[in-house]
Parts: C-alpha cells; sequence; structure tokens
C-alpha cells in the first residue's frame, strides 16, 4: 500500500501495534464464542452494470469498462469480458490513451482518488497521482502528452481542472475560478478543454493557461454532466432531468427513453460513441441509424459470511461491569473524577468508589467540573422534554436548573473564572448547534457564533476571551468530507455579521478577532468531533488533541495558535482528556480503562472504576388475554389468545381459558391485536433528544433499536442504560464510529490514518463489546477487509454501504438502497435511482441482508398522515422537539417529500419499490431501518414495503422475525421461549399494515407500559 502522508512529520509515524494485543472484555458474557469456518466462495456472471462507465481502443476492437470497481476489456462486437485490475482498487471511469497502449483512471487504493493507468492486458500498473487529495475523471490529450483531470488539490475549498505531463511527472492547474470545475474533455486540437463549472450549470471551455474561459453549451433544464467532445467537434454530454436520464447534443436528446449513465461517451469515429445506458453498452452515431446493443458478460467472486456470532445475554441477573464512562473529567487538584454512566452523574475519588449524585430516571450526561472544584455542570432533562443546563454544589449536594431553552444543551465547559459556562445549543436532526455562553450568576444566554454543522464541545483560553471547539473543514464544496480542525472565536456575544465568522483570523495589535480556523498539522485530522478534544490547558499554553488514536500535546499562544509540532504523550488510544488545574496531569480515556498522565515524567496509571450494573428483569407472571394474536411466523391470525410470560420469556402461547388467568397479573387485550414488538434495525441515537426518545420508540411499538454509528463511549451507555432499565427504552445493539479514512463527514465518525490506527479502533470496538462495526464512505476496500476478518473472528457483524469488493471479503450487510458514495454517484443505484441486475446478483450470492431505509425522505411518514389525517396530531409526536415533527404534522394531502441532506435522491419511487421486490424475490432478507430519530418513521417504511408490491406479512417480516433473526436475538414471534417483546394494537395488521402504528400498550423484556404512561 502507498502512503497517501508520506511528507506528514516523523511525530505522526504510526505506533506498532500488535494484532494480538491483549484486550480487556469485562462485562456480559458471550454465551457463545467465535471460531473460524473456512470461507466458501460463490461465482457470479453478470451481463448488466450498475454506475459503469465503458471506453474504447483507438483501433475500435477493443473495450474497457468499470464494473463493481474494476477495470475489464472485451471485444467491441461484446463477449467475456477480463479483469485487468483487481478487486480492491475502486478503479473508475476508464480512458484509453490515443495510441492504446494504457488506460487512465481513478483509483481508490490508499484512501483517496488519484491517476492510474495499467495496460490492457493488466500489466505495468502504475500510479500517476499522489497526495491526499483527490483526483478524479483522467482524460487523454489527442497527442497522448498529458492527461487532464479534475482535483481538489488546490486548496481552495472546490474542484479545479489540472494537468499532468506524462513524461515529467509535472502538474499544473488549469482552471483557478471560485466554482467547483470538473469532468474534463479535450478538444479536438487540444487547445481548449471543456468541463462542467457549478457557477453556471453548463459546459464551459478554457484554453490550457486557463483564460479565455467561454461556454460551449448553455444548461438545458435539469443537471449537466460528462461532456464528450468529438473529434468533428460535436459535443455530447449527459442531462439528468426529473424523471429522465439522457445524452444529449445542443439542447436536444439523443437518447430517448433510455436510462443514460452520467459518464463521458467514448468516440470510435467522428460521429459514432459508445455509452453505457440501462446497465447494457450501447454503440450510436450522431448521423442516426439503429442503436446496437453490445452484450457482455463478467464473472465476479463473492464469499457469504461465514463465522459464529456472538449472542448477548439477556437473562443473567450476575453483576456486569460498566464499559459506558462518558465524559471523564479531572478535578481541578487531581484528586477526584466525575463522569456519566448507566444514566446519571458519578463522582469518584481516585482509588475509591464511585458516588451517584443524580439518582433519577432522566438522561444526565456530560459533566464538568467548576474551576475551584467546588460545582459541577451537567446537561440533564429532568425538567422537561429536553436537555438543560444543572450546576451541582458539592458542599450542599443539591442542585440547580441553570437554563431553559426550547432546545437542547449540551457540552458545557466552565470558563476560567467560574462566571460563564460555554455550551452547544443544539437546534437540528443533523446536528446544527450554536455556540453560545450562558451567565452562572444569571442564568443569561449569548449565542457567540453562528450554527455549525455538528461541531466538538467547547473548550476555553485561560484568559477566558476566546472558545475553541473542533469544527469540520470539507476538502470542496462538491463533495461533504473533509478534516476536523480547531475553531476559534471570541467568547463575547456577537453581532449577527460576526457570528458569521470568517475564513482567516484578523490580526489587530497581535491579537485575533473574529474566527480563527486552526490546523496543526496540514491534512491530518482530529479524530473525531466527539471525544478527541481539542481541551486547552488552564495555562493555556498547550492544547490537548487526539490524532492518530493516541493523546499529542500542542505548544500554543494564549490564542490557540500553535507553536510548534505536536508531541505525542501515549503509545495507547486515548479519548477524551482533560486537564488538571495546574496542568501536570491529563486523564484520558483507553479503551475500557481510564489512565492518569503524568504529564512532566511521561508516565501514566490506570484509574479503576468500580462500577457494575444489574440487567432488569422482571419475575412476575403476566397473563396478555389478545383478541387478536398476530405471531410474526403465520401469516393468519389467531383470535382468544393467551400468551403467558414469566419474567422476560414468553412461557405459553395457549388458547384462552380461565385456568390461565388463574393467578399472575392479567392484561385485557381482548379488543386489541397482540403483535411482536417493532425492531427499528437502522436509527442513530442522539443524546439532545433525552429520555423522551427511549419514551418515544416504546409508544410508537418499537421495543429494540439498532444503531449502526455512534460516539463510542455512548454508545455502550445507551446499550447498558436499556439493560439495567434505568430509563424507559428499547433494548439497543449499537456500534461506535463510523469508520472512515482520512476525511470525514459526521460527528459520529473517526478519520482513521493508518493501519495502526485501524487496528487501535478495532480493539476498542472489541474491549466495548460493540454489537456490530460500520465501515464507512472513505473506507479503502483493502481496509475494509481487514475489518471484515478482525470483526468475525471477534463475533461482531459488519455493515457498510457498498456491493463490491465487500462481498467478496464476506461482509454481512449493506444500508440503503442507494445512500452517499464517496464516489458522488452510487454504486448500487444508477440514475433515477434504477438498479440492475449485477447488483441483485451479488447481494442475492453473498447472502448479504439490506436496509432499504427509504422512509429517510420522510415522503413514506407523509403518506401515513395523508391516510389518516388524525395521526398527524398524534400525541406521541410531543416527545419530540417540534422542529423535528412539525413539517410531518402540517403536510397535506399531495405534499411533496423534504429534501435530506445525505439522503437518496426522491425521483422515483417505483424504481426503489422495483429493487426491493427484486431483492425479494431473490431470497434477500429485508430489514425495515428508517436512518431518523423519528420512531413514527417505521410505521411509514412498513407502508412503502406494501406499496412496492410486498404482502402485509412479509412487511411486518421485515420489522419483526427478520431483523431478530440477523441480529442473534430471541424476539421478533410470540412463540414459546422468545422474549417478551409484545406491542397492543387497534386493528389487523395483516389487513391493513397501518395498523402498526395504533399501538396501545408496549411489553419490552417483559415490562409493560400504557402510551399514556409513557407520555407523563
Amino acid at each position: 500500500m502507498i502512503p497517501r502522508l508520506s511528507n506528514r512529520s516523523a511525530v505522526f509515524v504510526a505506533a506498532v501495534v500488535s494484532l494480538a494485543q491483549s484486550v480487556s472484555t469485562s462485562g456480559a458474557p458471550a454465551q457463545s464464542s467465535s471460531r473460524s469456518i473456512p470461507p466458501r466462495t460463490v461465482k457470479v456472471t453478470v451481463t448488466e452494470g450498475t454506475s459503469m462507465a465503458v471506453t474504447a481502443s483507438p483501433d475500435g476492437r477493443t473495450l474497457a469498462m468499470d464494473l463493481q470497481g474494476g477495470i475489464w476489456t472485451l471485444p467491441a462486437s461484446g463477449g467475456t469480458a477480463t479483469r485487468i485490475t483487481d478487486e480492491y482498487h475502486d478503479a473508475r471511469q476508464p480512458v484509453w490513451s490515443p495510441d492504446g497502449s494504457r488506460i487512465a483512471f481513478q483509483g481508490y487504493r490508499d484512501g483517496g482518488y488519484d491517476i492510474w493507468a495499467v495496460a490492457p492486458d493488466g500489466t505495468g500498473l502504475r500510479q500517476l497521482t499522489w497526495g491526499p487529495y483527490d483526483d478524479r475523471e483522467p482524460v487523454w490529450s489527442h497527442d497522448g502528452k498529458r492527461l487532464a483531470f479534475s482535483s481538489d488539490r488546490g486548496d481552495a475549498g472546490n474542484y479545479n481542472i489540472w494537468m499532468l505531463e506524462i513524461a515529467s511527472g509535472a502538474l499544473r492547474q488549469v482552471t483557478r475560478g471560485p466554482a467547483n470545475e470538473y469532468m474534463p474533455t479535450w478538444a479536438p486540437d487540444n487547445r481548449e478543454i471543456a468541463y462542467i463549472s457549478s457557477t453556471e450549470q453548463g459546459v464551459f471551455a478554457s484554453t490550457l493557461d486557463g483564460v479565455n474561459e467561454r461556454k460551449v453549451v448553455v444548461a438545458p433544464t435539469g443537471r449537466i454532466d460528462a461532456p464528450s467532445w468529438g473529434p468533428s467537434g460535436a459535443l455530447v454530454y449527459h442531462v439528468l432531468g426529473a424523471a429522465t436520464s439522457q445524452l444529449a447534443i445542443n439542447g436536444q436528446p439523443l437518447t430517448g427513453d433510455e436510462n443514460a449513465f452520467p459518464f463521458r461517451a467514448s468516440w470510435v469515429a467522428d460521429s459514432a460513441f459508445v455509452y453505457v445506458s440501462d446497465g447494457k453498452i450501447r454503440k450510436r452515431s450522431l448521423r442516426g441509424g439503429s442503436v446496437q446493443t453490445i452484450p457482455f458478460s463478467a464473472t465476479l467472486t463473492v464469499t457469504p459470511a461465514a463465522y459464529t456470532k456472538r449472542t448477548r445475554d439477556f437473562d443473567s441477573r450476575a453483576p456486569r461491569k460498566a464499559l459506558g464512562i462518558v465524559r471523564p473529567t479531572l478535578s481541578p487538584d487531581a484528586s477526584r473524577v466525575v463522569f456519566a454512566a448507566l444514566g446519571d452523574i458519578y463522582v469518584m475519588a481516585i482509588g475509591g468508589k464511585p458516588v451517584n449524585i443524580s439518582s433519577d430516571v432522566a438522561f444526565d450526561t456530560d459533566p464538568s467540573w467548576s474551576p475551584d472544584g467546588t460545582q459541577i455542570v451537567w446537561a440533564s432533562d429532568r425538567a422537561g422534554q429536553l436537555m438543560d443546563l444543572w450546576i451541582y454544589s458539592m458542599a450542599s449536594r443539591t442542585s440547580r436548573r441553570l437554563t431553559t431553552l426550547a432546545t437542547s444543551a449540551l457540552g458545557p465547559a466552565w470558563s476560567p473564572d467560574g462566571k460563564r459556562i460555554a455550551f452547544l445549543d443544539v437546534d437540528g436532526i443533523w446536528g446544527r448547534a450554536t455556540p453560545s455562553v450562558v451567565d452562572v450568576a444569571s442564568g443569561a444566554v449569548s449565542k457567540t457564533h453562528a450554527p455549525l454543522f455538528a461541531p466538538g464541545n467547547p473548550t476555553w483560553s485561560s484568559d477566558g476571551t476566546r472558545i475553541a471547539l473542533a469544527a469540520l473543514i470539507p476538502y470542496s464544496t462538491r463533495f461533504r468530507e473533509g478534516t476536523n480542525q480547531m475553531l476559534t472565536f471570541a467568547s463575547t456575544e456577537q453581532t449577527a455579521a460576526g457570528r458569521a465568522g470568517s475564513s482567516a483570523p484578523i490580526a489587530t495589535s497581535g491579537r485575533i478577532q473574529g474566527d480563527s480556523m486552526i490546523t496543526v498539522v496540514k491534512h491530518l485530522s482530529i479524530d473525531s468531533r466527539v471525544g478527541a478534544g481539542p481541551v486547552w490547558s488552564p495555562d493555556g499554553t498547550r492544547l490537548a488533541v487526539i490524532y492518530e488514536g493516541l493523546l499529542n500535546l500542542v505548544p500554543v499562544t494564549t490564542d490557540g495558535m500553535p507553536l510548534g509540532p505536536p508531541r505525542r504523550m501515549s503509545s495507547e488510544m486515548a479519548h477524551s482528556p482533560s486537564w488538571s488545574a495546574d496542568g501536570k496531569h491529563v486523564l484520558y480515556q483507553s479503551m475500557d480503562k481510564l489512565r492518569l498522565l503524568n504529564v512532566e515524567n511521561g508516565v501514566a496509571r490506570d484509574v479503576a472504576i468500580d462500577l457494575s450494573y444489574t440487567p432488569k428483569i422482571l419475575s412476575e407472571r403476566v397473563v396478555v388475554h389478545a383478541g387478536t394474536l398476530v405471531d410474526g411466523k403465520r401469516s393468519v391470525a389467531r383470535t382468544n389468545m393467551d400468551i403467558v410470560v414469566v419474567g422476560n420469556r414468553i412461557a405459553a402461547v395457549v388458547p384462552h381459558s380461565a385456568a390461565t388467568h388463574a393467578s399472575g397479573r392479567v392484561v385485557d387485550a381482548t379488543g386489541l391485536t397482540v403483535m411482536p414488538g417493532l425492531i427499528e434495525y437502522h436509527s442513530h441515537l442522539q443524546k439532545d433528544f433525552g429520555s423522551a426518545s427511549g419514551r418515544a420508540y416504546l409508544a410508537f411499538g418499537i421495543t429494540t433499536v439498532r444503531s449502526p454509528g455512534g460516539s463510542p463511549y455512548e454508545s455502550v451507555e445507551y446499550r447498558e442504560s436499556a439493560d439495567a432499565a434505568v430509563r424507559p427504552g428499547p433494548r439497543v445493539y449499537s456500534t461506535g464510529y463510523l469508520l472512515e479514512w482520512n476525511r470525514v463527514y459526521y460527528n459520529m465518525a473517526v478519520a482513521i490514518s493508518s493501519n495502526a490506527h485501524l487496528e487501535l479502533e478495532l480493539q476498542r470496538a472489541k474491549a466495548l463489546q460493540h454489537d456490530l462495526i460500520k465501515s464507512y464512505v472513505r473506507m479503502p476496500d483493502v481496509q475494509q477487509k481487514r475489518i471484515i476478518e478482525f470483526a468475525h473472528a471477534a463475533g461482531i457483524p459488519v455493515s457498510s454501504h457498498e456491493v463490491f469488493p465487500s462481498t467478496l471479503s464476506g461482509i454481512d450487510a449493506v444500508e440503503h438502497l442507494g445512500a452517499t458514495s464517496r464516489r458522488g454517484y452510487s454504486p448500487k443505484q444508477g440514475p433515477l435511482q434504477r438498479t440492475y441486475s449485477d447488483v441483485i446478483q451479488l447481494i442475492a450470492a453473498s447472502g448479504m441482508s439490506i436496509t432499504p431505509t427509504v422512509a429517510l425522505s420522510g415522503a413514506s411518514l407523509r403518506r401515513l398522515g395523508d391516510l389518516d389525517p388524525p395521526f398527524r396530531r398524534d400525541a406521541r409526536f410531543a416527545l419530540y422537539p417540534e422542529w423535528l415533527t412539525l413539517p410531518f404534522s402540517m403536510s397535506a394531502q399531495g405534499a411533496p417529500p423534504t429534501p435530506v441532506p445525505g439522503g437518496p435522491p426522491t425521483t422515483d419511487s417505483n424504481a426503489a419499490y422495483a429493487m426491493i421486490m427484486d431483492l425479494l424475490k431473490v431470497g434477500t432478507t429485508i430489514l425495515a431501518g428508517t436512518d431518523t430519530p423519528l420512531a413514527a418513521n417505521l410505521h411509514g417504511e412498513l407502508l412503502t414495503f406494501v406499496a412496492a408490491g410486498m404482502t402485509p406479512f412479509q412487511a411486518l417480516q421485515t420489522a419483526t422475525v427478520n431483523p431478530a433473526r440477523i441480529l442473534g436475538l430471541d424476539a421478533g414471534s410470540i412463540e414459546v421461549g422468545r422474549l417478551a417483546d409484545l406491542i397492543m394494537v387497534q386493528g389487523n395488521p395483516l389487513a391493513d399494515i397501518t395498523a402498526t402504528k395504533n399501538v396501545k400498550q408496549v411489553m419490552a423484556n417483559g415490562r409493560l407500559w400504557s402510551v399514556a404512561d409513557l407520555l407523563k
């Protein structure tokens, strides 16, 4: 593997991590241990390609295509394709050199897109560009001496056109405008390069010196892409409309009803070209005539997942070690630690036992010491639905409410003088937060910065004049990913103009005014915006920051400007650092432990936390008398049945009789349908919703939630709090960070920078007993293979957004029908959300499950409201903040779906329906999940499945027996021995799927609630 950051300071050379590193796994014991199972491979021959491009050789005899991340060649007349790159290159958008000796392409081999070239027979693979940037969409000049490509390497926050001189390897920037300029194509005389410009949608052209820019094609209605300049001067390009995807010339469509793919057409003559549409390679001429389909076949290999999954023990009442320790913070005198765990706040003298100082049913989190150590502030929803800041006096052992916001306050940090507290005012589903400050004496709140996308927690300069936090810096506006860097700004309330911030600091008398975005090491990201700092030392001379999984200290000025390179302080994984008042000690988390570092001598020691919990399992006998029983296994309902629950398990399912009711508690559901509790298979838990979120899940009939992405320790706290029943909520299956590579987007992702860093993250997932590992968008395929191997050896499933080569590597699951992709287009769906048989065959042969998450768009919930208008005013929506539910409650008949940032397009529901049904027909396990925090969306997802063509019974199985089986969970059906997860609804969901939303009572793990109780 070629290092992407070879010029990085030696300080950041990756630590050597033993793959056999010993990791403590104390806590809930696994019921079965993993064992190695020899892999079984399956050959899959495909004749269609999704998101595929094609290029023709100069002599017109051979074609090269990219299919599922590989470059393949085949005769121009069609036939069997031969792979010429390996499976782990993510090689895309090939283009043939004019002399026919090489094929250039963009390849994502080592964590970024570079330009590569290979001979047509697969020999002579050569990397042509390097570095931490993304280089895409190569195209040869007609003399073969140069390659043009698009790149974000200009550091201007956009894509420009660049040129590579083949002989010398020299790079030259061609365009320098502020717009994104991409998808280049050479003029026939090599004097100009045409490209797409985002300034004004259309095709532009510039001379090779980047001047004399002119508009070549005026944008028609729709998005324009992929211009291709032919030998005669004709310019063919792609146009995506609301319901069409066509190639066009001079504003006139060429491809009619075909679903043309948005990649460059490849010319085989003055007027003829090849391209891809409808998953097929096609050839046509500008002079008219019939369109020729060029048949092909290609054989890929998949490896169905084969290992023994770790299962969770839901029956043992033995105490378990608490691993979900959230934001442990060292006291100013270094004698105590405060932290959140199991829903409460604990203070522990170092060497002593934790003492619970909040002890309530609220969701308490994010504690922080006052500078003098006499008070603690934390976030809690104890006064209502959302999170406020509360201050606790160590002397009087009393607490008082500090903020009374209509939004959630999180991440508090005391000012050095103890008079103010900085925090994040979180008011958006996608993590939007406004950095704010509250006056401790009066409770007055001031906003210190404009809203930011999912920033890190604030920290103060030593003089209290500035606040710093981790913020996202995208590489370009074309793609959303970037690096986490440090943003500093004034701590006083800003004017509207000042809150907007600026891209660079303004120096006045040696002081920084306004915003300053500080990058300590170029292209190196702070690991995450949750738990990785920066945290200012009390004297203002250093910042504690987590880079590459390890604790580093950065010397800084009082304004936060770096004075030198970071100094590595640990050889072990670090998280959530905090300082002592004298700056001599730093406390941090490492795997499942706390460590206290003496900064002066570099020696760290363990700080033991003796905290355990006991799973909450009832012992009583409960009989539920069901008027109608839908058991999840049968496609027909039974009537007048008794379900006997003892503890948390179903002991009997029998016809109703008085004898069955002779002992224990009786629940009368004679006028209701009793069905299995629902499993929400893809929903990211958010602490800004507080404990109300757990009650909302239950109130909408959801008894288990799978959360595929979150902060590693907070995710464990959710799981342990659910098992211990410290606050009402569903059972939780969770993972830690989304595993990214170098670049990130969400604050729940980690920017992994090396193989050694990846090993640390994997070891932490094992130590914290995560239920899942998710490989995210920018993870290279080779490293994803390593994730799968490690996880399966530990009995942990792996999921991603990918189809191939993840199926070759033996992955368990794929999320979403389309979803975010590093390519800028989905490998699972072509234009208009249409999927072709290669994707269906690969998923089917691999045995992967898929969670479509169609409800992410919001359309399915709106449809529920259209069918049942009173549902828009359902009392359960009051458990959420108004901004989340208002778009639904205000929706009207026929209202269009609300676009979701990062979500799938909403143009063609029929294509999504077709993909779902095609997968179902080949035996793929479909799972119901929404990728939203709004529990009601799951009922919309079930409605969508029925609209797609499923029977109500099949749709129910996607949220009951199917996810239970995949999770290895004894739930999902009502039968003897299963966990007692039941919901009682009005109506029969086997006749009308929308009846699932009409929940009256819910039982989760044997505990019973009425909806009315959950609303209190």
